[in-house]
């Protein structure tokens, strides 16, 4: 089944130095562009992470520090990388919980002032976690009933996802060919922010969900508590997450004018 598409989607997969979102930074990029027609068109970057790639990394996804070592950087790579996806919704595998949020640093870094507001994303791996309980290749040898040769390069694991998304979108009447359905279904918790320090409540308000005031309203603790805000500003959480925190200080102060 073809994706539904009221505007473009893209999947996308990163290879990585780690799985810390705050310090490891990307070695390789790979964009698959679906327009609502049918076309497609695809990228793929290696990019010089201006780190050392461990070597229990390299063993996973085979990209050296030499390979790396004379390509661009990410902040030499964004302004392309961010003029595929801009105005696209996005896919990807385990994207959500990784993907995203690592993207969202990087752009942050390069200046490239990167926002969710009018995008939705869907995550193939809770649909097929939520249906199978698998990872990405049993995904692709059960949705799609072939064997995912180089796994854990960029392009072969976007390529598969979104053969993936689309099986799935053949085997599950329940599943709405609609990509903010899809977005809604594969949403795991409803935050402000990738990482999940701050979540909305069931009155759509922000709180924060952890330390000293989890639970407490985001507005609030800036009222009683001005500082807290310089605390998590200069302590080690991911910029989206004082993207977003500096983003409700903003609305509040406009409202006081």
């Amino acid at each position: 089944m073809e994706l539904n598409l009221s505007k473009p989607i893209c999947f996308f997969d990163l290879e990585t130095t780690g799985t810390d979102i705050t310090k490891d930074r990307i070695v390789e990029i790979s964009i698959l562009k679906v327009f609502p027609n049918g076309n497609k068109e695809s990228k793929t970057w290696l990019v010089n992470p201006e780190m050392k790639i461990p070597d229990q990394v390299i063993a996973v996804h085979g990209i050296s520090n030499e390979k790396v070592a004379n390509e661009p950087t990410f902040k030499e790579l964004a302004k392309q990388v961010y003029s595929m996806i801009k105005d696209c919704d996005l896919g990807g595998y385990n994207s959500d919980r990784f993907d995203i949020p690592l993207l969202a640093e990087e752009m942050l870094r390069a200046e490239v002032d990167f926002d969710m507001k009018n995008t939705v994303a869907v995550d193939v791996q809770t649909i097929f976690h939520k249906m199978e309980q698998r990872t990405l290749s049993a995904a692709y040898k059960f949705y799609c009933g072939k064997s995912l040769e180089d796994a854990h390069s960029a392009a072969a694991d976007t390529n598969a996802t979104y053969e993936v998304l689309k099986s799935q979108l053949d085997r599950y009447d329940e599943l709405e060919n609609n990509i903010k359905s899809l977005s809604a279904f594969t949403k795991r918790r409803n935050t402000a922010d990738f990482a999940g320090f701050i979540a909305f409540n069931k009155d759509g308000e922000e709180v924060f969900t952890f330390g000293k005031h989890k639970g407490k309203k985001v507005d609030d603790i800036l009222d009683t508590e001005p500082g807290y805000f310089g605390w998590v500003m200069n302590a080690d959480f991911p910029l989206y997450t004082k993207k977003v925190l500096t983003g409700i200080k903003l609305r509040k102060l406009s409202t006081k004018l």
